[in-house]
């Protein structure tokens, strides 16, 4: 294993440094993440021959490049050095702690310091825990698994409470959240955003006639052709409530739009869903779009609020229909 003076990152169990790359990505979707966080080669050395075997470990010798590191790999756990030169581990720390994308990753404070005062003012700071050297390898397993359990236990949680439960897809509090930040990035860049609501045509009729749990049935059904028909990986969508779902389509014009939105309308009203009786194998949605280049002074809630318009005249047409937003009125396509 080579280090020169100006590497900073490494991963895996075989690790090879590299300035900015990494040369043996060594990572499975099972394993956790570590950032080791050191000036000192040897002491980075010691930590991943401890953690390596379980877990996808990076390594940064700064606390400028634990920063940059931890945003773009978002690691489970950070074992951060408190003695470095430039930036020490309390100004990593709060550094870390004020940014969206890291405060939530729990910090252990490693240092050969053992004044309480250090210990009390890192804590303070939010460090999760801390380690003493020189290192005992029982320890740091154990300080870092016990970490890592709570972290998977909050994202469990986490993840729970921002999906359907029925459908499994997201639920609204998830959209919420996506769409700002795709609002905001789309507004920075001078991008465009579209968003559609998909709405199952008649759907109180269907429930009266099959019954609550072939309805249920029909609502997933739609969702999975949802999912189905959407190509990227940021695409998304979620249940916006009963029998009504909304997509998401970032970067995407009108025109885009539109045919996304056509081919859902018709993969599902081709789409068979499972039940006894054969009348209760369709259904049909209706679709309202819109699109917009957000401005400083555009009102994403006005945004969703002509999507749904849209939506209303798709119903208002006949239904089973993609109809796209326009200040007066709504166009089917």
């Amino acid at each position: 294993m080579h280090l020169s003076e100006n590497d900073s990152i490494m991963t895996g169990k075989n690790m090879t440094y590299s300035s900015g790359s990494l040369t043996n990505d060594y990572t499975t979707a099972e394993k956790n993440s570590v950032l080791v966080v050191d000036d000192e080669k040897s002491n980075i050395m010691i930590l991943t021959a401890i953690l390596s075997e379980e877990y996808t470990v990076y390594a940064a010798k700064s606390g400028k490049d634990a920063v940059e590191v931890a945003k773009k790999y978002l690691p489970d756990v950070i074992l951060l050095d408190i003695l470095m030169p430039d930036m020490d581990g309390h100004q990593v720390l709060s550094l870390l702690k004020s940014r969206e994308e890291t405060y939530q990753i729990p910090v252990i404070l490693v240092t050969g310091l053992s004044e309480p005062d250090e210990e009390e003012k890192g804590l303070r700071m939010g460090a999760a825990d801390y380690i003493r050297k020189p290192f005992s390898p029982a320890i740091i397993k154990l300080r870092v698994f016990n970490q890592i359990q709570m972290r998977n236990q909050l994202n469990i949680i986490r993840k729970l409470s921002m999906t359907d439960q029925l459908t499994g897809v997201p639920n609204r509090r998830n959209f919420d959240y996506r769409i700002n930040l795709e609002w905001s990035h789309a507004r920075r860049n001078k991008m465009p955003l579209s968003v559609f609501f998909v709405d199952i045509d008649h759907f109180k009729k269907y429930n009266d006639r099959f019954g609550h749990i072939q309805g249920d049935v029909a609502i997933q059904t739609v969702a999975k052709a949802i999912i189905l028909s959407l190509k990227r990986p940021n695409d998304f969508t979620a249940r916006w409530g009963g029998e009504e779902f909304v997509v998401l389509l970032p970067a995407t014009p009108e025109a885009g739009v539109l045919e996304v939105a056509e081919i859902i309308r018709k993969n599902i009203n081709d789409t068979s869903i499972a039940g006894t009786d054969p009348d209760a194998k369709n259904v049909t949605v209706s679709i309202g779009t819109n699109t917009i280049i957000p401005e400083r002074e555009s009102l994403m809630e006005s945004f969703l609020s002509n999507a749904d318009s849209a939506l209303y005249n798709a119903k208002k047409a006949g239904r089973n229909r993609v109809c796209k937003y326009t200040p007066n009125p709504a166009v089917e396509v």
